[in-house]
Order: C-alpha cells, then structure tokens, then sequence
C-alpha cells in the first residue's frame, strides 16, 4: 500500500510566500518497484553533467495557493534567458520509475530433473511576467541583474552584498522569509554565488491551461559539482527525502564530503513481501538511516541507459534525455548504434540540518560497474519429488524459510513472530522441520539406538 502524501516544497531550495519488458537474464520476473511516492516531503532532482557544464531540473512539490508559492535557489553564476528551461514532470516520473529499487521473483525447479547447470552471471559485471520593481535595491546592497519571463514562471536573478539587505528586499517585495535563512544566505553570499528567485505567474500558467508546477531546469557552468540544500531545511518540518538522478556521460556519481554507501540488495525475503515490498522497502531504508545515523547518502541504482536487468520501466528515450539536458546524447556510445551515451545514477538521501550541515558535493567516478536495490522472491518447488535430490530439496527448505525470515528481520527490524505467521500462511513454515538439521522430529527419536 502507497502511503499518502503530504508535499511541502522542493527540498535543495528556500520555499517562501510570495505576494498576489521485462528482461530475462535472471530468468525471473519483475513484480514491483519502490519509488518516490512512497516517502512524505519527497524532492526530486535531476543533475546532467560533463565537465564543467551542468543542467539541473527541479521538481517542485509545493502544496497550496499557487499564488503563494516562490523559490530562491543559489547559482554560481549570472543565468541568462536562454539557460531557463520549462520541462515535463511525466519525464522526470518515467526516470523515477526505470531507477526505482525493485522486488522480482523466480521459481524453483524440479529438484529431480537433470539440470545443466549455465554459467552464472553476476549482476555487477554485466556489459554493461516581469517581477516587482526593487524597493531601495541600491541602498540595502542588493541588484536585480536580470528579469524574465519564462513560460508560466517570473524569474529573478540577484546579487547581493550581505543576507540582511537581501533579507530586507525580499520582505519589502512581499516575500515572508521564515526564521533561520538569515545566516544560510549569508554563506551563500560569501561564496559571491547569485540567487534564482522563481514565482508562478498566475494569469501566464492558466493561459497555458497549467494547473501544477512544471519542472524548471536551470543550464550553467561551473567547476563545483554541488547541489545546494541547506536553503531547504530552514523552513522544513522534521526530516527531508532528496532523490538525485544524475545523467553523466562517463560513470556513477558519488558524494564527496558524505559517505556514499550501498542499500542492501540481492537478498532473498519471504513471499508475502510481495504484497508489503513499500512498507519493507521503507523500514528497511529508515534502519539502514539509523545505522549510518543520518549521515550518510544512499546508492540505489548505477546502470548504463542502454539496457536494464531486470526493467522496471523502459530506458529513456534519446528525445527524454536530450529534454533533460543530455547534449551529448547523439554521440555514439561505447556499445555502437543508436544510443542512449549516458550512465543514470540514483542517490537517495533523508536529512535535516543537524545531521547534513553542508550541501552536497560530487564527483563523477569512471565506475560504470553495475548495481540496483533488487530484492528477491523465490517460490519452492510444489509438484511431486520422490528422487533422493528431492527429500534433500525439502529437507533444506525450513533452513531456508528460516533465513529469509532472518533477514527480514534484520533489515526491518520487524518482529520475528509475526514474520513467521505471515510466512505460515504463504506456505513457507513447516513446525515439524528442525532449520538446523532439516529433520523432522520423529527422524531424531531413535536415531541413536539405530547407529
């Protein structure tokens, strides 16, 4: 079951009021996935980057009077017009959905039919309007370099020479600045970085025929690889979700000044996970927060554009990436053809301002080894086995049952009996079945005496 949500603004910035099929390698099939709408205060990001040259498109989760809603976000540069960018949220949807952890399954075989055993294949080594003039700009230090009207957004682009000029201007001009930004912006200042200040205009986005916030994507150079969020803790109610999809034409992105750690994958669970893989999947991240304690930024999906294994949504077409900024994307790629040339990498990461004080920097890694939170199913083999192969098949199956029931413990930290019922009801318990010795109580009794 989805968990409802309850979105409260884009996390990387400063929300404030303004005035007025699947594949086959695995032999198992794909049976759900966990995305973002799983999580309450759930940001989206998409970061595109070579080089020096980075495009990042913002999805905006602000819940309200669309009349009330701005956003100031820090660049490291003056933005021209043509460097803003109104995208679709059903692209970035579909990335969110291809990159999403996912639950597959697969079924036993006959444990008495011949099998010739294939090589295995590990998944890692696969091939892989114009705004309101300013009101005493000059003297409180603060000057609009530049105003535009993007699509249904006003934008402007500030400088400013100390956070309580800024501060000032922005309240002059309507904006109510929460409590806290003061010192934030005042860093941001200190880095000469300029501010993006983003307002919906109403009249522009119902001739449009617009009733949400569109993705706004900014294009711009700098050598800092950084994505800027302590803005959004200022006025942030408890923790935050950030989900980063990075395009790079190179290999994985990692996080420089935080760990960057792997979710748990490739463990078997047992089978009525199927029907809780959101509830699992949510404990487990929240236990894998607690054990980093919050300090920590999470991988969750490394893979070439190419291909999938398995898919959870198909491949972004060469027209979806180039939307999103990939401008490299018609060259042709290490495998030849025509090509998706990008390699995605998922970041998950849940913070607030004790725990991350610093906002996220990056480097770009020549990994492209491959990796994805998949979490596995495996039905038991139900028909007749009479061979030999086969009592030991059964007799190896409560072991079995007993670990997957372990794990999921272990991951969740849910309680051990009542994984065990619901395991009972799925047919995965056998009380008569000793998991240390895959016996039956009775095959104990006298076996002494017989020896």
């Amino acid at each position: 079951m989805k968990r409802q949500l309850h979105r409260v603004g884009l996390a990387v910035c400063l929300c404030l009021t303004a005035p007025g099929s699947p594949a086959h390698a695995f032999c198992g099939f794909f049976v759900g996935k966990a995305d973002t709408k799983l999580y309450n205060k759930a940001s989206k990001v998409v970061l595109v980057r070579d080089g020096d040259k980075t495009i990042i498109t913002m999805a905006n989760d602000y819940q309200g009077d669309l009349k009330e809603f701005a956003m100031v976000i820090p660049v490291p540069t003056f933005i021209e017009r043509e460097q803003i960018h109104v995208t679709s949220n059903a692209i970035i949807e579909h990335l969110d959905e291809y990159t999403a952890p996912r639950l597959v399954e697969y079924y036993d075989e006959d444990p008495c039919r011949t099998i010739v055993a294939m090589e295995s294949r590990a998944l890692g080594s696969m091939p892989a309007a114009a705004a309101a003039p300013p009101v005493m700009a000059k003297e409180l230090g603060v000057t609009v370099e530049a105003q535009y009207k993007v699509e249904e957004y006003d934008v402007l682009i500030l400088s400013a020479e100390e956070s309580s000029g800024l501060e000032t201007w922005l309240k002059q001009n309507g904006y109510r600045i929460p409590e806290g930004a003061t010192e934030v912006l005042g860093s941001y200042i200190k880095q000469g970085v300029r501010f993006f200040v983003a307002k919906v205009n109403i009249e522009e986005q119902e001739k449009l025929g617009f009733t949400f916030l569109r993705p706004l994507s900014v294009a711009f150079e700098s050598p800092k690889f950084m994505l800027p969020i302590r803005l959004g803790t200022v006025n942030a109610n408890g923790t935050q979700e950030l989900f980063i999809f990075a395009l790079t034409r190179n290999g994985r992105i990692e996080t420089t000044n935080y760990r960057t750690v792997r979710v748990p994958s490739d463990v078997e669970l047992p089978l009525f996970v199927e029907k809780e893989f959101s509830d699992f999947y949510t404990a487990m991240f929240s236990r894998q927060v607690e054990k980093e304690d919050m300090h920590a930024v999470f991988l969750e999906y490394a893979w070439d554009m190419n291909w999938c294994d398995p898919c959870a949504a198909s491949p972004m077409s060469p027209q979806e990436l180039e939307e999103l900024g990939v401008f490299w994307g018609g060259e042709p790629n290490r495998n030849g053809g025509d090509a998706r040339n990008a390699f995605v990498t998922r970041l998950h990461v849940r913070y607030d301002a004790a725990h991350f004080p610093e906002d996220l920097f990056f480097q770009e890694t020549g990994d492209r080894t491959n990796f994805q939170g998949r979490y596995v199913l495996r039905h038991p083999w139900t028909g007749t086995a009479d061979c030999s192969e086969g009592k030991d098949y059964r007799a190896r199956l409560a072991a079995r049952y007993a670990q997957d029931a372990k794990t999921l413990q272990d991951l969740t930290g849910w309680d051990p009996k009542e994984i065990k019922d619901k395991m009972a009801l799925n047919g995965q318990a056998d009380p008569k079945v000793d998991p240390a010795t895959g016996q039956k109580w009775w095959q104990r009794l006298w076996q002494k005496r017989k020896s």
